[in-house]
């Protein structure tokens, strides 16, 4: 049985998960609710959940003020949000579960289910969701990466490029180093887009500062600074052409 605990200022909000968990989730059990930051870090202090479904705005904080009062996260936290642009950018770069309010069922049993997959220690992801929206004014500097057995915390400034590999994308960092990931390149050229990578190729995207130069026959193709290739679409090629003068 998987315990999990409630934290939302909202006695309805509350009311409704719990349905939803007794239809969809049968193997979680509530072991406690609070409706804020002061009642749900009492709570933690007293019981330990394996899941916290925790509210991000509440009347006396956020669920951010919660997690900078716990000195340890040992267990998983699933956020739950209104529509917010920024936190929502920082939880995807932290690659943190969120649900969005109202909850969507098929949602809920997503995010269980790669809990239920992946029973990972996710206290550096914590960590990195809130440097990202305590510095929300600088751009990111790290990304966790998700392969089929770790979690990942990276430089960003260290990826050189990213390759599609079906629902997979391939990283290739400038130590040589590589990762496979469970997400798709269209994931990343949204995170990374105003970080100076670039979408060259369907296949392909780069970090701009590591291109050493535009090879204009055969097609057209990047010289990396690692030595590798990548080829630009002819789609793509007058727009790379134009970014590579503004650069």
């Amino acid at each position: 049985m998987i315990k999990a605990i409630i934290i939302d200022d909202i006695e309805q909000a509350r009311i409704t998960l719990k349905k939803d968990l007794q239809v969809y989730a049968s193997d979680i059990k509530i072991i406690g609710e609070a409706n804020g930051v002061v009642e749900g870090a009492k709570l933690l202090k007293t019981i330990k959940p394996d899941i916290l479904f925790l509210d991000i705005q509440m009347q006396d904080g956020s669920g951010f003020d919660l997690l900078d009062i716990l000195k340890e996260i040992n267990f998983k936290i699933i956020f739950i949000t209104a529509s917010d642009a920024h936190a929502i950018k920082a939880f995807r770069y932290a690659a943190i579960d969120y649900l969005l309010k109202p909850v969507d069922p098929d949602e809920l049993v997503s995010a269980l289910k790669k809990y239920r997959e992946h029973k990972l220690n996710e206290n550096e992801k914590y960590q990195l969701l809130n440097e990202s929206l305590k510095n929300h004014t600088k751009p990111h500097e790290r990304l966790a990466l998700h392969t089929q057995d770790k979690i990942h915390i990276v430089n960003i400034n260290e990826i050189v490029r990213c390759e599609s590999s079906i629902n997979y994308t391939e990283f290739y960092f400038n130590n040589n180093k590589k990762l496979l990931v469970t997400k798709t390149l269209k994931d990343f050229e949204d995170l990374l887009s105003d970080q100076g990578f670039y979408r060259v190729h369907q296949s392909h995207l780069v970090n701009t500062k590591y291109i050493k130069e535009f090879v204009k026959t055969d097609g057209g193709y990047l010289m990396m600074n690692d030595g590798c290739t990548v080829p630009v679409s002819t789609r793509k090629r007058p727009e790379v052409m134009k970014m590579l003068e503004e650069l």
